[in-house]
């Protein structure tokens, strides 16, 4: 991943995030405060005026860790704070000024872990991390098999999108979602839908057109 990866990862996100704001925002009114694609279309378009003023020359570490920052700093909510964090903890661990297929796979581990140290959640709570951990797993095993990023990305977007249908039947412990018990059930979790997208979106950048 280079700087140009990086910024056209961020903005194909951008660009998914706001053709299905009103997807996730009814997603979160089933189960949640009604609110998540709102908050993230908001945080991504603030994120894309950010890519607007970035030094060209910028590396791909410091172009997801600002957009992190950003997210953070416009998002309400803790959809905010969760991207946010784990966008900047991925791109402190990214060397400069390129990253390889490891590179990319081990800092979005640490992405994954920075989230869940602040939402406190693991697979199977029906939360933002069911699609996340299956991604980044998927990457994992690409690296090691010497997969390119193409490759990877398609198999890290597919587990995550697969993580995302998998809380439908699943009864949320963390988050809004869990003070509703077992009437969480039968609902897809809007932060796993979410996340769905942002690999979804790598794996569109990472393809030849």
């Amino acid at each position: 991943m280079d700087h140009d990866l990086a910024v056209a990862w961020l903005r194909a996100t951008a660009a998914a995030v706001e053709q299905r704001h009103q997807e996730l925002t009814e997603l979160d009114a089933a189960i949640g405060d009604g609110d998540h694609g709102t908050n993230l279309r908001r945080g991504f378009a603030a994120v894309t005026g950010l890519l607007d003023e970035l030094d060209p020359a910028a590396p791909p570490g410091s172009v997801l860790t600002r957009a992190g920052t950003t997210l953070i700093s416009k998002v309400g909510g803790a959809s905010g704070p969760l991207y946010g964090s784990a966008l900047r903890a991925a791109g402190t661990a990214l060397p400069a000024p390129t990253a390889d297929m490891m590179d990319l796979a081990q800092a979005l581990r640490a992405g994954l872990t920075a989230l869940q140290k602040l939402g406190g959640a693991a697979v199977g709570d029906k939360t933002m991390v069911d699609a996340f951990e299956p991604a980044v797993a998927a990457l994992e095993r690409a690296a090691f098999d010497g997969f390119t990023l193409r490759e990877a990305s398609a198999l890290a977007a597919e587990a995550a999108e697969a993580g995302a249908r998998a809380t439908i039947p699943l009864e949320a412990r963390k988050g809004r979602a869990s003070y509703l018990g077992r009437r969480s059930i039968d609902h897809q979790d809007p932060g796993a839908t979410s996340t769905a997208l942002l690999f979804a979106a790598l794996a569109e950048v990472s393809s030849p057109h």
